[in-house]
């Protein structure tokens, strides 16, 4: 297919280009909207945000999500907060400040206008949950209170305790709740999406598999929202929920629809470490934690291995044998520099031979200070319920002693590829939140996923939808269309074809090796050798899934292994191209570290002052572009590039000494 990469960016001054947008848009009567269909997959803050919005609007709106109810989506996994310039602390924020710190976090890798507009609505969007009722924390006066993120250096998230999603999440199902009640939105819980439906070319409809039953059915629409999540479990460990896939988006991607920056993917400082081979997800631990709480480990070798093997306590090591690095790497922001800026320097300590886990891999985060400043009552009340989950799942009282932390996978800044409207290069298929890649860059800053997400759903895409549908007729596409038949085909040859198989290996054994591949090869730390090794791998786990998975029972009922196995085996496709992504992208930028690409002792940078021996090095002159993948079968996804332009930023190097 013949691809244009439009941004449809506006002309015009950045502070202005919203407006002029919004303006500019198409409108459709009140009346006439009641004639147009959308179909909305995902109902977490950025698919339920739009569902509601619409629906109040006057579409008739089909909602889909995997789980039994609308408020298990993701979203309620949040803790930390969610971003705004209200500053209402008067130190200094604005919408240019958190647009820059935003630009700067993601290490200039992402498009000017979409991350202005992000921070131009963060304001409304707290207004809008707050009107919702959602219990935002609040000083004594009873004024909302703020605290402070990672990459930042004024206090601008605003926070539930450690809940903050869960609590966006109600306000956001109230609102869908309230529409479903009045009609305008027809939900679809325990409802897969596997895969999505062309009409001449148009997003037009989905296929989907009732969980509950096993049964498949097409569904219709005048255009088509994926509001899906992001895709780190292809790593099987990460801090998802287990049932978080990237088979919506990947379905699309194999229609065409192009996946941008895949090898972006965000490493998070402070979760759980991995204990065992038992284990089949990981438990992040807020970095709003990161405000009061202080990373270190020991400044020797000898101390950091008494402390693996328990011959001494945490609380045994003298102040001036404490090793504080994010504070003596980046005195500028410390503790709350950057997620992958402050992931790497974790790795680099326990590299060293440093790490205080058992197996080597964890670092101190340490209240003992600030509890001892502000009282232990204090603590309790800013992260009561995050401190009572650790000790739940680590059996250590962190009121006592620190928590051991250490990286994990947690977000993906790369997606499905978007205009300014939202809209993929495949007409009519819009795509919201983490699923797409617009936002964030290299690396998302913390507290911006549920900023994005709200901002999506809630006042972007019921503006920029219109565009779209006034260009085309509503109710001219059926299921009873060949192409919803065709699709309809496919998709249960596909699940039969699972079930012929009756192989040795369960799901989750495949799952778990492509993980550990893509934790190794395209993890933390990657280079072409490592990159090159996975390519040849992955075809390799692919190849002997579709030769020996087992997986029991029928398709006709319930049945866990077959949702699985059917996500696994996209995980094994999509891997490929992230892999290919990340291999073409010959530099180091945000939470992609080519090992061969960062700055040494004797570069000239280093020298100067500008920047420190191991930090990431871009290179602006090739790679300063969004890297689009089309999706080949067989053969290896083409790339397509929609060049970065910088009107308003400096670049520069990325410096949080």
């Amino acid at each position: 297919m013949s691809i244009v990469l439009d941004s449809k960016i506006p002309s015009g001054p950045l502070e202005q280009k919203w407006s002029k947008h919004k303006m500019d848009s198409k409108l459709i009567n009140p009346a006439n909207k009641r004639k147009f269909s959308v179909i909305v997959v995902g109902s977490g803050l950025a698919g339920g945000a739009a569902a509601a919005s619409l629906a109040e609007l006057g579409y008739q709106v089909k909602c889909f999500c995997y789980q039994d109810s609308p408020r298990r989506a993701h979203s309620i996994a949040a803790q930390g907060g969610i971003n705004a310039t209200k500053n209402y602390q008067n130190d200094g924020d604005s919408v240019r400040r958190l647009f820059y710190d935003t630009i700067k976090g993601g290490d200039f890798r992402a498009r000017e206008g979409n991350v202005y507009r992000l921070a131009e609505v963060s304001n409304s969007i707290i207004d809008q949950c707050v009107a919702q009722g959602v219990p935002f924390a609040r000083e004594y006066g009873g004024l909302l209170d703020n605290r402070s993120f990672g990459g930042s250096q004024v206090s601008r998230t605003f926070y539930a305790r450690g809940q903050t999603g869960q609590q966006l999440l109600i306000g956001c199902y109230q609102a869908l709740e309230k529409e479903i009640h009045k009609g305008g939105v027809k939900m679809f819980a325990r409802t897969e999406m596997l895969d999505l439906v062309l009409v001449n070319g148009h997003a037009k409809g989905i296929v989907t598999r009732d969980l509950t039953n096993g049964k498949i059915s097409t569904h219709a629409a005048d255009a088509v929202i994926l509001a899906t999540g992001g895709y780190g479990n292809v790593f099987f460990l990460s801090t998802n929920a287990m049932g978080c896939n990237v088979t919506a988006a990947w379905r699309a991607a194999r229609r065409g629809a192009l996946f941008a920056n895949p090898c972006y993917t965000q490493i998070h400082p402070t979760c759980i470490p991995v204990s065992g081979d038992y284990q089949s997800k990981l438990t992040l631990m807020s970095e709003s934690l990161r405000n009061d709480g202080r990373i270190w480990v020991p400044k020797s070798k000898e101390a950091a291995a008494k402390l693996r093997n328990k011959q001494i306590s945490p609380n045994d090591v003298p102040e001036d044998q404490r090793d504080y690095f994010l504070e003596r790497k980046y005195p500028s922001f410390g503790n709350l520099s950057p997620r992958d800026i402050s992931s790497r320097a974790a790795k680099e300590v326990c590299d060293d031979g440093r790490g205080v886990a058992p197996t080597g891999l964890g670092v101190y985060l340490d209240f003992r200070d600030a509890t001892e400043r502000l009282g232990e009552a204090t603590i309790r009340s800013r992260y009561g319920n995050l401190f009572q989950m650790y000790e739940k799942i680590a059996g250590e009282d962190p009121y006592k002693g620190p928590m051991m932390i250490y990286p994990a996978v947690h977000y993906t800044m790369g997606g499905l590829w978007v205009d300014y409207n939202l809209m993929s290069n495949v007409p009519g298929l819009h795509v919201l939140g983490e699923a797409n890649f617009s936002d964030h860059g290299a690396n998302r800053l913390g507290a911006s996923a549920l900023m994005q997400g709200l901002a999506d759903g809630y006042f972007v895409i019921p503006t920029t939808i219109a565009n779209y549908l006034v260009t085309q007729k509503p109710g001219t596409v059926t299921t009873d269309m060949p192409e919803f038949k065709q699709t309809e085909t496919e998709t249960r040859e596909r699940i039969s074809k699972m079930f012929t198989i009756q192989g040795k290996r369960t799901v989750d054994s495949f799952h778990r090796e492509l993980g550990m591949t893509m934790w190794d090869k395209c993890g933390m730390a990657r280079s072409r050798e490592g990159l090159t090794e996975a390519l040849e791998k992955i075809p390799q786990i692919r190849e002997e899934f579709w030769n020996n998975v087992l997986i029991p029972g029928s398709g006709e009922s319930v049945n866990m292994e077959l949702e699985k196995a059917g996500r696994v085996a996209d995980f094994l496709e999509f891997g490929e191209m992230m892999c290919y992504d990340a291999l073409e992208r010959e530099e180091s930028c945000g939470g992609h570290f080519r090992t061969e690409h960062q700055f040494f002792e004797n570069d000239p940078e280093v020298i100067a002052g500008s920047t420190q021996a191991g930090e990431a090095k871009r290179h602006d002159d090739q790679f300063s572009h969004v890297a689009c993948w089309e999706y080949q079968g067989d053969s290896p996804p083409v790339l397509h590039k929609e060049p970065l332009v910088y009107e308003d930023v400096h670049v520069s190097i990325r410096s949080y000494a």
